[in-house]
């Protein structure tokens, strides 16, 4: 190998790096190469070793210092023009799916709301069904005193169960709204927290 392949095979590989960064490298090995002088290549090719290795080296060498200093306002810039021109196409896309996602959210608790106001309504009909359950009962006495002690009982089960299904529907209720508050709660943070 001489010079000429050795500088092809390293620019190669480091032609994806900042033009200033590739020409620093390269003006490296060409002064290298220069003061070695045409009677010392092969030495200083074995003293440089393999170019993609060299060349790998470098682009680690840069890549660490780049980490280390603050990225360059042009770069901010550019990285800000690119984030605006991505958020310019995505919003034909994005902004009818934050709304679809937003009306689907709204959906869902607007039916988790009324599965509970239906199941809270169920449990007042138990309840409220039992009381004529009664006042039949009650006026079967005169006709029938067992059928009339057996409607009243049942009448009074009803109503007892109906009680308890209503504190538990009211529970209910309670929960699933102390739920939705926190998680709207959780996500309101989220968002003012970004």
């Amino acid at each position: 190998m001489n010079r000429d392949e050795y500088m092809k095979r390293l620019t190669y590989r480091l032609r994806r790096l900042p033009r200033e960064d590739y020409d620093r490298a390269v003006s490296y090995y060409v002064e290298y190469f220069e003061e070695a002088g045409p009677e010392n290549e092969a030495q200083a090719i074995h003293d440089l070793g393999d170019p993609e290795l060299a060349a790998d080296q470098i682009i680690r060498n840069i890549a660490m210092e780049n980490a280390k200093e603050p990225a360059r306002d042009v770069r901010r810039g550019f990285s800000a023009v690119w984030i605006g021109i991505l958020a310019v196409f995505a919003a034909p896309i994005g902004i009818p799916l934050a709304l679809t996602l937003g009306i689907l959210a709204l959906t869902l608790v607007f039916v988790i709301l009324l599965l509970v106001f239906c199941i809270f309504v169920i449990t007042v009909s138990v309840a409220v069904s039992s009381i004529p359950c009664i006042v039949i009962g009650v006026w079967m006495l005169f006709a029938s005193f067992a059928d009339g002690v057996a409607t009243i009982g049942i009448g009074l089960i009803g109503l007892g169960v109906g009680y308890w299904l209503i504190v538990g529907s009211v529970a209910l209720g309670k929960g699933v709204l102390h739920l939705m508050t926190r998680l709207f709660g959780r996500a309101a943070k989220g968002k003012k927290g970004e």
